[in-house]
């Protein structure tokens, strides 16, 4: 498999590319400035690029932009991403003094991500931290949903050499909003409890 992080120079994004090159898959690192993106991936033992580069002759997109830049960068990768699956790991969140909180928008990133391209997009990762990626695969479950089988099965394989737990299908790509919001729930977690929380599902055989 081969695979385009985009968004690969920020921390998630980072960790998610580390542990798919130390499970053998073929990495490429995209970012708005080539040279840097270049510059992280070497020490990653990846291949770096600018985005349209990045994202052409891979099998999957990892989308793993800020989420506030993250419609706007779908939109301009539109030509280069064509038909490639897109697996988007980006959550909208809103910082307050009570905690973190999901924003009010009642569509998902992830399908306003879609809207934006030529190709199917499937959500996932959101349960998942950098710092629980950084050194092994954390014993976790990644969850991940869809509505295209084939992009799916794509993520949900690349899920599994996140995670030393399973990949889980969630569903259809409408679930995206819930798994999304749980990026906030681990976030609100972790503070309150100083600690890396993850999710593993009962009960699966």
């Amino acid at each position: 498999m081969r695979v385009a992080v985009v968004g690969g120079t920020g921390s998630f994004g980072q960790a998610v590319a580390r542990r798919l090159v130390d499970a053998g898959v073929e990495v490429v690192i995209g970012s708005r400035d080539a040279e840097r993106a270049r510059e992280r991936a070497a020490a990653l033992g990846a291949a770096g690029a600018n985005n349209d580069d990045a994202v052409r002759g891979v099998d999957l997109v990892v989308f793993a932009v800020k989420a506030d830049a993250a419609v706007e960068t779908a939109r301009d990768l539109r030509q280069s991403i064509g038909s490639t699956p897109v697996l988007s790991v980006c959550a909208e969140l809103e910082f307050g003094p009570g905690g973190v909180k999901p924003t009010r928008n009642v569509t998902s990133i992830a399908k306003r991500i879609e809207d934006e391209l030529d190709a199917p997009v499937v959500a996932g990762l959101h349960s998942l931290a950098a710092a629980n990626l950084a050194d092994a695969p954390p014993d976790e479950d990644a969850l991940v949903c869809g509505d295209d089988a084939s992009a799916k099965k794509l993520a949900l394989e690349l899920a599994g050499r996140l995670v030393s737990g399973r990949a889980v299908d969630c569903g259809p790509l409408a679930s995206a909003r819930a798994l999304e919001g749980m990026t906030a729930v681990i976030v609100n977690v972790n503070k309150r409890y100083k600690a890396h929380a993850g999710l593993r599902l009962t009960g699966i055989p």
